[in-house]
């Protein structure tokens, strides 16, 4: 029975890099005619005996001219690039608003809406900014990423072992890093979409305030107490925006339930007409006739009316609490009472 030995383990790959490899690539290439500078000689004396450093030295020419010729390359095509990367940017961001862009400006309750209209022109520019910066910095790091490894070859470096090692410190990196790129996502999607911009109110679910600043990574909120709130955006599973096209003030009037239905209700409708018509609140804080609805609640002790106003994005509270206001004014006018 032969005895057992141990396999031989497979040698690792060598990812040392030699430079006798370059000078030996660069004369063997020079003495099969491949270069400029080696061409030019190999023609220029096809039968005359050249001292061993002249290959040398043309060989190690031509390749510092390769890798000068490949920098020069992908600098220029990134150079272009980003110039085209530019022009789409500033296209997009200059152009004319969309139908649906001026629709919201305009349902924002600013008059004729030219200052919603800046506004909704400064965010759309802003993000294509954006979007711009991201592009560009891919571009760079695709373009001057692919340079430098065919660079590398040109000196003789084996790629297949250095990008084996890289790709395994990169998934180490991405698993470390995941929560990074979730982040930046979410942030470049929410840009894309245009959810929300500098200015809006919304509710992502752990804070509520207004928005001061927007990155890749986290959106700064300030609250009505004004804690200022960091919010990573790939925490973000929803967004309630109080400041896209318009926003409805809900105000419940309680009465007794004795109280007269009919005359309440005459009451509150002349109250709501007098808002609309008044000039600091129409078409600047209210977008729609206010509605009265019939009894919203009935209780053994007291009937609930509710009051619908349409108003301007976040403008909502505002106009609830003018109209809470004339609503006590009318009812201490015409000596009504409000139920507990």
């Amino acid at each position: 029975m032969l005895p057992l030995t141990p396999a031989t383990p497979a040698p690792s790959p060598d990812v040392t890099y030699h430079p006798e490899q370059t000078l030996q690539a660069a004369v063997l290439a020079c003495e099969k005619n491949e270069g400029l500078i080696c061409t030019i000689i190999n023609t220029s004396f096809p039968q005359a005996k050249l001292p061993t450093w002249v290959p040398v030295v043309a060989g190690v020419v031509d390749v510092l001219l390769v890798l000068a010729l490949i920098l020069a390359g992908a600098l220029i095509v990134r150079k272009v690039t980003h110039r085209l990367i530019t022009g789409l940017t500033l296209r997009a961001s200059e152009g004319v608003l969309p139908e649906r862009l001026r629709n919201r400006a305009f349902m924002s309750g600013t008059g004729n809406g030219e200052a919603a209209t800046a506004i909704l022109t400064e965010r759309r520019r802003q993000r294509a900014e954006t979007m711009g910066s991201v592009l560009r910095s891919l571009a760079s790091v695709l373009i001057l990423g692919t340079a430098a490894l065919m660079m590398l070859q040109r000196l003789g470096l084996p790629l297949a072992p250095l990008l084996t090692s890289v790709g395994i410190l990169g998934v180490a990196v991405g698993f470390g890093a995941q929560e990074l790129v979730k982040d930046f996502i979410a942030g470049m999607f929410m840009l894309l979409e245009d959810q929300y911009g500098v200015g809006d109110v919304i509710d992502t679910g752990v804070a509520t305030g207004t928005v001061e600043a927007v990155t890749l990574r986290i959106t700064r909120l300030r609250d009505a107490d004004g804690k200022v709130w960091y919010v990573r955006n790939g925490t973000i599973s929803r967004i309630g925006n109080e400041s896209q096209g318009w926003s409805r003030a809900l105000v419940d009037v309680p009465v007794p339930y004795a109280a007269d239905i009919a005359t309440v209700r005459d009451l509150l409708k002349s109250i709501a007409v007098d808002l609309w018509e008044d000039p600091d609140y129409r078409d600047v804080l209210i977008v729609e006739e206010p509605q009265v609805y019939g009894l919203e609640q009935v209780s053994g002790t007291s009937i609930i009316f509710r009051v619908s106003v349409k108003t301007a994005p976040a403008r909502h509270l505002e106009v609830a609490r003018e109209l809470r206001l004339r609503v006590k004014r009318a009812f201490d006018e015409k000596s009504l009472t409000f139920a507990a």
